[in-house]
């Protein structure tokens, strides 16, 4: 999918204007930006819900798209199962609908009310709801909400093992900046307009991205760097990942709660 120079034009101004943006499959492109920069609103553009008011989207034909809105309009005070939720955009069966949540980690909790779930658990419900379509493009709106840091770092695993699998695009949309980093191919960083974009590496080294986000920004890549090598689990005990070893000073904790 592509865009070029999309602009959206609302209540007498541009929400977002210049926007150019390409994703390809098996590509991770995150977005990132302030508050307010058009983020949530470049990404209806780029699927047809908000017309775009200059510019063009070029969508593949038949791409099929499986998106993960930021807010999901759910009666709270309906009783609703996992499975339940999982036919509220489509029809599925039952295989599928397992299928799908064991694939995200949660057919244990087919049948459990969505009010009880943790806010991982939620995200990977919708990601599997996400998923069932088998979608050639995968569009998530801050997929880590509401998530701690252990469980944010599983969900941007489980997003990365994805793309592994089923060899699809993905853009996602994240306020997140030191944990994005991580998989991602290329990063948009948006202000209004695309203040820079390139590679983490490229966007994190650039002024434009330095400014809009001040000296903490280029800290932030640093303390991606030292998860990158191993988990640390809910009750704190650090799990090494890839085999890389890695000497642990308890001190390291506090780092977490950023």
């Amino acid at each position: 999918m592509e865009a070029s120079n999309i602009g959206v034009w609302r209540g007498g101004h541009w929400l977002v204007r210049g926007v150019d943006l390409a994703i390809r499959p098996r590509e991770i492109v995150t977005l990132i930006g302030p508050n307010g920069s058009g983020k949530s609103t470049t990404v209806k553009a780029l699927l047809g819900i908000l017309a775009a008011s200059e510019g063009r989207v070029m969508r593949r034909p038949g791409l099929t798209i499986g998106y993960v809105p930021q807010r999901l309009t759910v009666d709270w005070t309906m009783p609703l199962t996992v499975t339940r939720l999982m036919t509220l955009t489509g029809r599925h069966g039952k295989a599928a609908i397992d299928a799908a949540l064991g694939e995200v980690g949660i057919a244990h909790l087919a049948q459990a009310p969505v009010q009880q779930l943790s806010g991982g658990e939620f995200q990977r419900a919708l990601l599997a709801r996400a998923l069932i379509r088998r979608p050639a493009l995968l569009v998530l709106d801050e997929p880590v909400q509401g998530v701690d840091f252990a469980g944010e770092i599983a969900l941007y695993e489980l997003i990365h093992d994805i793309r592994e699998r089923l060899g699809c695009g993905i853009l996602m949309i994240s306020h997140d900046l030191h944990i994005v980093m991580g998989k991602t191919d290329t990063v948009v960083c948006l202000n209004g307009h695309v203040c820079c974009s390139g590679t983490p590496q490229a966007v994190t080294e650039s002024p434009a991205y330095r400014k809009l986000f001040g000296a903490q920004a280029a800290a932030a890549l640093a303390i991606y760097r030292h998860h990158h090598d191993h988990v640390h689990l809910e009750d704190g005990t650090v799990v090494q990942d890839h085999h890389h070893h890695h000497h642990h000073h308890p001190q390291d904790k506090a780092g977490d709660a950023e």
